[in-house]
């Protein structure tokens, strides 16, 4: 089994169901484990791995397109990394909002979601 390590990955989004948030936007940090099998031991070649800059290349390009709920990002990033690399067996993801537009509150909020393939 490998995993490959994605953290600490920060985006300008355009996320969140708050008044304003589509048009000022946020910072999100992106944390992402994505766990395979390689088949009989071939670390040779990127074509028997996953490729973390294809990994980050699809988490880029789904943090670019506005949502309003986090959750529905994490997912749709779980899903292009399964689809794109079929023996992955776990994805983990945290999305966090750096600057949550709540009044005095100091911190980050964020989801995470845990899937596990067959």
């Amino acid at each position: 089994m490998v995993t490959v390590h994605l953290h600490q990955l920060i985006f300008h989004g355009f996320h969140g169901l708050y008044p304003g948030e589509e048009k000022i936007g946020n910072d999100f940090e992106v944390n992402l484990d994505v766990e395979y099998h390689v088949k009989k031991d071939k670390y040779d070649s990127l074509k028997h791995l996953v490729n973390y800059e294809e990994v980050y290349e699809i988490v880029q390009s789904r943090m670019a397109l506005p949502t309003p709920l986090l959750e529905e990002v994490a997912d749709s990033i779980i899903h292009k990394i399964h689809h794109r690399f079929g023996n992955v067996t776990r994805i983990t993801i945290s999305i966090h909002k750096l600057n949550a537009p709540i009044q005095r509150f100091n911190g980050k909020i964020g989801i995470s979601i845990d899937r596990i393939f067959d």
